[in-house]
């Protein structure tokens, strides 16, 4: 099944883009690896985004974050609506986590990443900080297998048909929390497979794209809708299915969505209504897990980091495992 993607010549991104948007992961990744295991998820998070900010104004790119740590002038960087980079270059929409999964490096866990994705100038959905309802399943499918509006059960069934094998062969990924009760119980009743996670949806739903080495066939749940958008651009360049749909359950967050251009409170939204045009993916690995090395400090003071970086017109993915000599450049002090 083909996964080229057609994107006209003025929506391309320049190549060097790839590995320019590594180093901004690795600078976010390394900043707070330095915590890690301290219990501060804001100093941990704010040190991802200091880094992250910093790299950001030396790129030679102009545009705003359109997925960033909050929607107002309180959150202290990398606000939405915030205009970043040399102000040469490309028009951009630029979508950061610089720190997924702050609980985990708080605690020292696995699967904690900084990540980041660029795209051409007004093609990444607009999306306000709330939930989303999530489905997503790797590539290789029919499109239309699987429906957010099906039950759990029946989208497992749906699934195991496809695959050609039965529910029992099906593992399903689901963040770990009491709203996801019923969804547990409807995977698990056809004989399913679920597999908990406490946090890191960007990375949950990526496992779906690999389920020969991840295990992983399908992610199902709420969560959020900024970590939404950034996982439907890995997903565009992996390949894929995802469907969501943004939690408008309050009149404030109904005016909060329209003012970002949603009109549809109830729309279900494809990878193409989230990423459109030519994306660029990063994460870096803070703490390791399935998905990436953590950062490691070594005793001769060499810094490892292991990336991975995507593109969408190419189809290309990379997995970058850099040593760093010159430590000057991560403001260490």
């Amino acid at each position: 099944m083909s996964t080229h993607i057609e994107v006209p010549p003025h929506a391309l991104l320049e190549r060097i883009l790839t590995l320019e948007i590594v180093r901004v992961t690795e600078r976010a990744a390394v900043s707070s690896a330095r915590l890690r295991g301290h219990g501060n998820e804001k100093a941990a998070d704010q040190a991802a985004v200091d880094a992250m900010r910093r790299e950001l104004n030396k790129l030679p790119i102009q545009g705003p974050i359109v997925i960033g740590e909050g929607e107002r002038d309180e959150a202290p960087m990398l606000y939405i609506g915030e205009e970043v980079g040399l102000k040469t270059g490309p028009e951009v929409d630029i979508a950061v986590d610089p720190l997924e999964g702050t609980t985990l490096c708080a605690k020292n866990m696995p699967g904690s990443i900084a990540t980041m994705a660029m795209a051409d100038g007004g093609t990444l959905l607009h999306a306000p900080d709330v939930y989303m309802q999530k489905l997503a399943i790797g590539p290789g499918y029919d499109k239309g297998v699987v429906d957010l509006d099906a039950s759990p059960a029946d989208n497992v069934r749906r699934l195991a048909k496809a695959k050609g094998g039965k529910p029992e062969g099906i593992t399903v990924l689901v963040l770990d929390r009491p709203r996801h009760a019923d969804i547990i119980a409807g995977v698990r009743s056809t004989g399913a497979a679920v597999r908990l996670i406490t946090d890191g949806d960007v990375a949950g739903v990526i496992h779906c794209a690999d389920p020969d080495n991840t295990g992983v066939d399908m992610y199902l749940g709420t969560g959020g809708a900024p970590e939404g958008v950034l996982a439907a651009v890995a997903l565009r360049c992996i390949g894929g299915q995802m469907q969501c749909r943004l939690i408008l359950d309050s009149d404030e967050k109904r005016e909060r969505a329209a003012k970002m251009g949603v009109n549809d409170p109830k729309m279900i939204y494809g990878i193409e209504d989230m990423a459109r045009g030519d994306c660029l993916f990063a994460a870096t690995g803070v703490t390791t897990g399935s998905l990436l090395s953590g950062v490691k400090f070594r005793k001769d003071g060499v810094i490892e980091t292991e990336t991975v970086v995507m593109r969408s017109v190419t189809g290309t993915v990379r997995y970058i495992k850099a040593e760093h000599r010159e430590l000057a450049k991560f403001h260490l002090d």
